[in-house]
């Protein structure tokens, strides 16, 4: 079995910002030497996660809105009151989404849905520098 692992970098700008990383993983496992297993996809870190999504301007809306539902912004944290940092929010709601996924591929392929790009969420109250780790196996 091989193992192959790559780190991307990206800029964030925080509070709920999504980004489509889904030609930059197709890239690292087309660049690979395997041709079919799995690859995960993690963010190191405790306030951005890994998910997918059909990444289109109506649920760039919708999704965000439903973080505010599970975490709002306007609730008392005991996170934010220890550190005085402002960020329990984001803690919650990257805790919640998850730091990484796994994506079968065969003939170096994602095999993702039609619809199904993955996405990095940043939701960490200011603009952040971000790693994504990628890990090929197979």
């Amino acid at each position: 079995m091989a193992v192959i692992t790559t780190t991307l970098a990206f800029e964030s700008k925080g509070r709920g910002h999504m980004r489509d990383i889904t030609a930059e993983v197709q890239q690292a496992v087309s660049a690979g030497n395997v041709n079919e297993g799995i690859v995960t996809v993690f963010v190191p870190g405790s306030t951005a996660s890994i998910t997918t999504i059909e990444y289109e301007p109506g649920l760039e809306k919708d999704f965000p809105r439903a973080m505010e539902r599970i975490a709002p912004p306007d609730i008392h944290y005991d996170h934010d009151a220890r550190w005085g940092d402002g960020n329990g929010m984001s803690h919650v709601r990257a805790s919640v989404v998850g730091p990484g996924i796994v994506v079968p591929f065969k003939d170096k392929v994602l095999l993702l849905g039609t619809w199904q790009q993955i996405v990095l969420v940043d939701f960490d109250t200011r603009p952040r520098q971000r790693k994504v780790i990628i890990q090929i196996l197979g």
